[in-house]
């Protein structure tokens, strides 16, 4: 944004001395060395990107009466840059003409030590700064001065700026990750002097306007808020993003942006600026996004449609080296590395059976968000332990379904190593090792000698005589109740 016309008009009356690096933030700014008797020699303290908290006292001149302060803010735009600025300027007038010397002397300002190398002061004859001027007078510096006993007349100057909502795409799978940011575009020709106001409030506040409730969130988590040049329909603009996230739709409901404003405060000028007068006052103006809206569009048919991963993945994996014997453990990393919501993906799920015995993973997670795109890993660590020798596919147990946004397609992730298993069989070493219960137990107590099966007979006989017995007497009774 343009420099202010007061104090470009300062530049050409005062002869600058910036002491301090460019490093630093704060500085110390000495004022024209040579002046007329009615005229002030000016010390000013500035601080940039940050507001004058504290300051100490401005050194006494000999031969000069101090005669009060005042202070400026501003806040620049300058090749995709914002600054803001504050400074405080102490006025000193010289009692007598002559020759007076401003020795070194050093300033706390905002808990820094700032030096200045001091300068020799000339004062001369007193300065012509200002004549009677008539009603139809054009004298220049009329307009450089002003006429104090006249009020302020500010003008509102419109600012070329916007605030937009932007996302990547916009239609979207359910799972597919978009990337929406929230920024402030300035354009290179834009006049009116702005700075933010309480933004971290406004983002607060913000942020919950926008957010889905239907979507997982990867914030970006802008901390600091710096310029970028870009170009828009041949058009030069500084964007300035404000948030930025992507989100992860998490069923079919279509997504929303509501618009949203942005408060900023903008600066009127003085219809006719002048040195010593004020020549801008503080105003606010709100600019407000357009809705947006994306269309969330269902995963194809697929018996895992509703527990599968969508982005772009590949397969990294890894095994333990060394001999692979039944009975001995090995560990197997099945990693998942691409683009998408890394944290939404689950485990493969090998089968126990037979030749395997596989163990809950351990699980780690990486998420890089960089260049508007998440992307990482997540590594599945298992413990397994071959119970049967021979030559097994590892894709047989270890198999990962994904839908592929790009092409529009499942896809599955398998293993490509083969294992070779060397040693004995475990499944005699399994049955002996196995509890047979109580039966095997009473073995050891059980008595051995051999008895025929005939010899509890007789005992039969008498249960089965009770019985038909029974069954006749029961005969014999019902009949004798139907004659």
């Amino acid at each position: 944004m343009r420099v202010t016309k007061a104090f470009g008009l300062s530049c050409v009356l005062m002869l600058v001395f910036v002491l301090s690096s460019k490093a630093q933030e704060a500085s110390i700014t000495l004022g024209q060395p040579q002046i007329g008797l009615n005229q002030y020699f000016t010390i000013t303290v500035t601080v940039k990107n940050d507001r004058l908290k504290q300051y100490s006292t401005f050194p006494d001149i000999e031969g000069f009466i101090k005669r009060g302060t005042s202070s400026s803010t501003s806040t620049n735009f300058t090749n995709g840059k914002m600054t803001s600025t504050q400074s405080l300027t102490q006025n000193y007038q010289a009692s007598e003409k002559g020759n007076f010397i401003l020795p070194p002397f050093l300033m706390k300002i905002n808990g820094q030590d700032v030096k200045s190398e001091g300068v020799q002061i000339v004062v001369g004859d007193a300065v012509q700064q200002s004549r009677r001027r008539s009603a139809f007078s054009n004298d220049p510096f009329d307009n450089l001065f002003g006429n104090q006993n006249q009020p302020s007349e500010f003008v509102d100057v419109e600012a070329d700026a916007f605030l937009a909502i932007v996302t990547d795409k916009k239609e979207v799978y359910v799972g597919e990750g978009f990337t929406t940011n929230l920024a402030f575009y300035v354009a290179e020709s834009n006049r009116a002097d702005m700075r933010f106001y309480d933004l971290g409030t406004q983002i607060t506040e913000i942020v919950k306007k926008l957010k889905p409730n239907s979507c997982w969130e990867e914030s970006f988590n802008i901390d600091n808020i710096n310029g970028e040049s870009i170009q828009l329909n041949g058009k030069g603009y500084t964007r300035y993003k404000i948030y930025q996230a992507t989100f992860y739709p998490l069923n079919v409901e279509d997504i929303e942006f509501p618009s949203v404003g942005l408060k900023m405060i903008k600066y009127k000028v003085a219809k006719n600026p002048s040195f010593f007068g004020r020549n801008r006052q503080e105003d606010f103006e709100t600019f407000y996004s357009r809705e947006k809206k994306i269309k969330v569009v269902d995963l194809p048919a697929h018996p895992l449609k509703e527990s599968v991963a969508v982005g772009n993945y590949e397969l990294v994996e890894s095994i333990s080296d060394g001999g692979y014997e039944t009975g001995q453990s090995f560990n197997y990393d099945f990693t998942v590395r691409g683009e998408g919501n890394i944290s939404a993906i689950e485990a493969p799920q090998p089968e126990t059976g037979e030749n395997f015995d596989f163990y809950a993973p351990n699980v780690r997670q990486n998420v890089n968000k960089s260049n508007s795109r998440v992307r990482g890993t997540k590594s599945y660590n298992f413990y397994a332990i071959p119970n049967e020798p021979g030559e097994f596919k590892m894709s047989d147990y270890f198999q990962w379904v994904y839908f592929n946004p790009t092409i529009e397609k499942y896809d599955t992730l398998k293993s490509d190593l083969v294992l070779t298993v060397s040693g004995e069989s475990r499944k005699n070493q399994y049955i002996a090792s196995t509890d047979l219960g109580d039966f095997y137990d009473k073995i050891n107590t059980a008595n051995n000698d051999l008895s025929s099966l005939n010899s509890n007979s007789w005992i039969q006989w008498m249960i089965n005589f009770f019985i038909v017995s029974v069954m006749g007497l029961t005969v014999f009774i019902l009949l004798r109740k139907t004659t």
